[in-house]
């Protein structure tokens, strides 16, 4: 198996190279840091895949075409390949430059169609393969001090909905599917460029990058799910931004979404000088980010939304003996 990460260099990339590492597959790992996917290849030959280190800036089309030919040529066709590379700042509305806008809208929409773009070439002529493409619960609910990132997720569920159906149209054996995501222990903490007074933190509930990595892993060996959702945070967000979209899910993030984003303590005053947004932050930073503590390293919502099937036999048959235990006591 043949497989694209974009963001692969940390974090949740980072993480879920490694998962395709396990199952032995052929990785191609497309990030901006050199360092960090040199570390990210070594994991995933460790690991018993093989890997192909591809320095790339999603935001530039050209780059990632090149990068799709390459790993095509080197690596063989292309079976999967999932788009993850993001990029935020952490501030009001009205402290973001038009640039960081801009900036932000590169990485993480354009980032994710030029992506889905290279696949859908090399996809299309042979009628097979998988995209996956990495939301968000934000992808649905809008939270305060991430506008661009927000905005970035909302239209990335828009395009993937419009090529789901003009795959459908056509009859493609190319399957799209996506993977919204909760609040997870990654290293963007430490990189993203923020204009907060106090460090910026997830939202709990806290999960580790592995569980991501894993449900990303199993999304791409069921596409034709249309989407899965990772963590009950997830659900609960996405199933209320359609319950509750205004008074109340809007006072309630306005009162508490300033807060559960940053930490009691102070912003470094060298910040400005150290985030990811503009160039790379040199040097390895792996997967995990400062939260270990609270983060949560599985998911008992992700295995029965991955077990629906035998949680439904499971269920009917108790419903099945509850009867018949019924039925029994009633004759006698």
């Amino acid at each position: 198996m043949v497989v694209v990460i974009t963001g692969a260099s940390a974090g949740i990339g980072r993480a879920t190279a490694r998962e395709f590492g396990r199952r032995g597959a052929a990785v191609a790992l497309l990030a901006r840091n050199e360092d960090a996917l040199r570390a990210a290849a070594a994991e995933v030959e460790n690991l018993g895949g093989r890997a192909l280190v591809v320095p790339t800036d999603v935001a530039d089309a050209g780059a990632v075409e090149a990068a799709a030919e390459r790993a095509a040529r080197e690596l063989g066709d292309i079976d999967v390949w999932v788009n993850v590379a993001m990029a935020s700042i952490l501030a009001p509305t009205w402290e973001i430059d038009p640039a960081e806008f801009r900036r932000v809208t590169e990485v993480t929409y354009l980032g994710q169609v030029h992506g889905t773009m290279a696949a859908l070439r090399r996809m299309r002529p042979r009628d097979r393969g998988t995209i996956v493409q990495v939301g968000s619960a934000l992808a649905y609910r809008g939270i305060p001090l991430q506008g661009a990132y927000c905005g970035a997720k909302h239209a990335i569920r828009g395009f993937t909905d419009a090529l789901r159906t003009e795959l459908l149209h056509e009859k493609s054996g190319v399957r799209v599917t996506t993977v919204h995501l909760p609040a997870l222990n990654t290293t963007q903490f430490g990189l993203v460029r923020v204009r907060m007074p106090r460090r910026p933190r997830p939202v709990a509930p806290v999960f580790q990058p592995e569980v991501a990595a894993r449900a990303i892993v199993w999304a791409s060996e069921h596409p034709r799910r249309r989407e899965h959702w990772v963590g009950a945070s997830t659900a609960v967000t996405i199933l209320g931004s359609r319950l509750t979209p205004g008074i109340i899910g809007d006072r309630y993030l306005a009162r508490t979404g300033f807060d559960s984003q940053q930490t009691p303590d102070p912003v470094d005053e060298h910040r400005r000088e150290t985030d990811y947004l503009f160039s790379p932050v040199r040097g390895d930073h792996g997967a995990h980010g400062p939260f270990a503590d609270e983060a949560k390293p599985r998911s008992a919502q992700v295995w029965l939304a991955e077990h629906r099937g035998v949680v439904a036999a499971g269920a009917g048959a108790v419903a099945g003996a509850l009867a018949a235990a019924g039925a029994v006591a009633a004759r006698r």
